[in-house]
C-alpha cells in the first residue's frame, strides 16, 4: 500500500500531544485511530486493519513495550515506532531490540514523522543487502537485523561512541566498518584492534604507543593504534578482555582527557571515533569488579545488539547464496547450487558459531563441490566434517592450555613438555588464539 491513506494506531496518554499528532497525520492523508493506554490499544489491534503503530513508551497502565508485545503476537511484520522523551535513547534502543521498527524523540518533528510513516507503510520488501560505500555488504532482511541497521544509519553520521553486542560470529566488525563508511570520518583510517588477541603486557603499548628508550628494545618511537586512527575510527573488538588498568586509560580518552605514550610526558589528543564490541555481559562483569562501571556507562551511549543467526533463520537462504558466490569468486570457481532440502536444513540448524560457522561450511562446499548441486546428504557430511575439526581443535586447545598453565606461561617449557619445537608451539598458539594464556612470558 502507499503511505497515503494508511491506518495508524496512535497510542499516547497526553491528550494535547495525541490530538496534535493525529491532526498532522490526518492532514497528510492518513486515518488515525487514537488510544490513550495499553488496553484500548489492544482492542484496536484486535479489530485489525492497522498499517502502523505509533506508541509512547511511558503509559499509565503499562508501557509501550506492552503494546509492542501485543503487536508482535499478532503480526511479526507490522511497523511499530516508539516515541521517547529527549535523552532516553537507551530506552528506544531497548525497544528496537525487542522488535520495534524505529523510534522518534520528543518533541516530535512532524516532517520527520510524516517521512517515516510514508516509508514504513509502503510495505515494500526490505532490501536483502545493506551496502555502505567502501564497506563489506551486510546480507539479510529479517526485522531484527533491519532494526539494528536502522540504528546504525541513525548513529553513523554522529560522533557518538557505539557499543556493538552479540555472540561471536554475528558480524560486529561488518557493522563497525559500515558505521565508519557512513560517517563524516569515512576518508580517515579504520583501525581494528582485537583486544583478546594481544597479550596483557603489550596491550597498553599497542593502543597508546611508546617513546624511544621507554623500555629495553624500544629503539625508536612507535605510535599506538589511537594515533594511527587519527581522523578516523578505532574499533575495539572484544573490549571486555581489556585489563582494568588499560580500561582506565581508555575511559580517559573517551572523557576527552587524551593519552600519553609509554615513557612520554606529552599528553596527546585522541581524534578517533570509538566503536567497541563484545560478546560478553559487561554489566555482569562490572558487578563482579572485572569491568569498570564508569567505562561501561561511556560505552553504552548508543548500544546496538546484533541478532544471532538462529534468531534470523529466514535470512539463511539469501545469506547462503551470497556467501557461496563470494567464496566461489575468491577461489575462481563456479559456485555450487544448494538443493531446496539443503537450504531448509540450513534454516533449521542451530549455528552456535553464527555467520562465521556458516561461512566455513559453505567454503568447504565450494572447494569440494564447485559448480555442482549439493543435496542434503552432501551438506550434512560437510557439516559433520566441520564439527569433527572443531572438536579436534578444541581438544588440542585444551591440551595446550594445560601445558601453558603448568609452565606458568613459559612457552619454551610448555613446548618441551608437549614434545613440540618452540616455533611449532608459537604457531599453534597463534592459530588457536591462545596468545597471552595464562599470562604473557614470551
Amino acid at each position: 500500500m502507499s503511505g497515503a491513506g494508511a491506518r495508524i494506531l496512535l497510542v499516547e496518554d497526553r491528550e494535547p500531544l495525541r490530538r496534535m499528532l493525529a491532526r498532522a497525520l490526518g492532514e497528510a492523508g492518513h486515518r488515525v485511530v487514537e488510544a490513550e493506554d495499553v488496553a484500548p490499544a489492544r482492542a484496536a489491534l484486535a479489530g485489525g486493519g492497522v498499517d502502523l503503530v505509533l506508541t509512547d513508551l511511558k503509559l499509565p497502565g503499562g508501557s509501550g513495550l506492552d503494546v509492542l508485545a501485543a503487536v508482535r503476537a499478532q503480526d511479526s511484520d507490522l511497523p511499530v515506532v516508539v516515541l521517547t522523551a529527549f535523552g532516553t535513547v537507551a530506552a528506544a534502543v531497548e525497544a528496537m531490540k525487542l522488535g520495534a521498527t524505529d523510534f522518534l524523540e520528543k518533541p516530535v518533528e512532524i516532517e520527520r514523522l510524516e517521512r517515516m510513516v510514508d516509508e514504513l507503510t509502503r510495505r515494500a520488501p526490505e532490501p536483502e543487502v545493506f551496502r555502505a560505500p567502501g564497506a563489506p555488504p551486510i546480507v539479510g532482511a529479517h526485522p531484527r537485523l533491519r532494526a539494528a541497521l536502522r540504528l546504525l544509519e541513525r548513529v553513523a553520521p554522529t560522533e557518538s561512541t557505539v557499543l556493538l553486542t552479540g555472540a561471536s560470529g554475528t558480524g560486529k566488525e561488518l557493522f563497525a566498518r559500515a558505521l565508519h563508511a557512513l560517517s563524516a570520518r569515512r576518508a580517515g583510517p579504520f583501525v581494528a584492534v582485537n583486544c583478546a588477541a594481544i597479550p596483557e603486557s603489550l596491550i597498553e603499548n599497542e593502543l597508546f604507543g611508546h617513546e624511544r628508550g621507554a623500555f629495553t628494545g624500544a629503539d625508536r618511537r612507535r605510535p599506538g593504534r589511537f594515533e594511527l586512527a587519527r581522523g578516523g575510527t578505532i574499533f575495539l573488538d572484544e573490549i571486555g578482555e581489556l585489563p582494568l588498568a588499560v580500561q582506565a586509560k581508555v575511559l580517559r580518552v573517551l572523557d576527552g582527557g587524551g593519552f600519553e605514550r609509554i615513557g612520554g610526558g606529552e599528553t596527546l589528543a585522541a581524534d578517533a571515533r570509538v566503536v567497541a564490541a563484545t560478546n560478553r555481559d559487561l554489566a555482569a562483569m562490572a558487578e563482579a569488579g572485572q569491568f569498570r562501571r564508569d567505562l561501561l556507562f561511556r560505552l553504552e551511549i548508543f548500544p546496538i545488539a546484533l541478532p544471532s543467526l538462529a534468531e534470523r533463520a529466514s535470512d539463511l537462504p539469501r545469506l547462503a547464496r551470497h556467501l557461496l558466490g563470494e567464496v566461489a569468486a575468491r577461489h575462481r570457481v563456479a559456485p555450487p547450487q544448494l538443493a531446496p532440502e539443503a537450504l531448509a536444513w540450513l534454516e533449521g540448524a542451530a549455528w552456535p558459531g553464527n555467520v562465521r560457522q556458516l561461512a566455513n561450511l559453505l567454503e568447504r562446499a565450494v572447494i569440494l563441490h564447485p559448480g555442482a548441486r549439493v543435496g542434503l546428504a552432501e551438506l550434512k557430511q560437510l557439516a559433520a566434517a566441520g564439527a569433527a575439526a572443531v572438536g579436534e581443535a578444541a581438544s588440542e586447545s585444551e591440551r595446550l592450555r594445560r601445558a601453558l598453565a603448568e609452565a606458568g606461561g613459559d612457552k619454551r617449557r610448555a613446548a618441551a613438555a608437549l614434545g613440540l619445537s618452540y616455533r611449532t608451539l608459537l604457531r599453534r598458539v597463534r592459530e588457536l588464539d591462545l596468545e597471552g594464556y595464562p599470562k604473557y612470558r614470551g
